[in-house]
């Protein structure tokens, strides 16, 4: 006998049980990095289910959903959600390499 198949969730019912973003705190950051500009914490993030644009501080350019990128916010525990950014990877790795400029936040 064949197994059932799951039907289709109702327009009503769609977006419910999304996961939620983990406090900044939770136990998803995946490490701690010091640099010249700091000690930040710093967690992966594969892309595949975020749904908004990000604009990236190190280059200016954006972020398009589904992209694969890195979120960093300071280590010392004064900053909040709003201190998150999200980098390209790249653009993260060489922030240390880069003259200061212009940076949007």
């Amino acid at each position: 006998m064949a197994g059932r198949r799951a039907r289709r969730p109702r327009p009503s019912e769609r977006g419910r049980g999304r996961p939620v973003a983990p406090p900044l705190g939770s136990g998803m950051v995946t490490s701690r990095e010091s640099a010249r500009d700091g000690e930040w914490n710093v967690r992966r993030v594969p892309g595949g289910n975020d749904v908004k644009t990000y604009r990236c501080p190190g280059c200016d350019q954006l972020l398009p959903s589904g992209t694969p990128h890195v979120v960093a916010w300071p280590a010392d525990g004064t900053g909040g959600v709003e201190d998150r950014r999200h980098w390209h990877l790249p653009c993260w790795n060489a922030r240390d390499r880069r003259r200061p400029g212009f940076r949007r936040h």
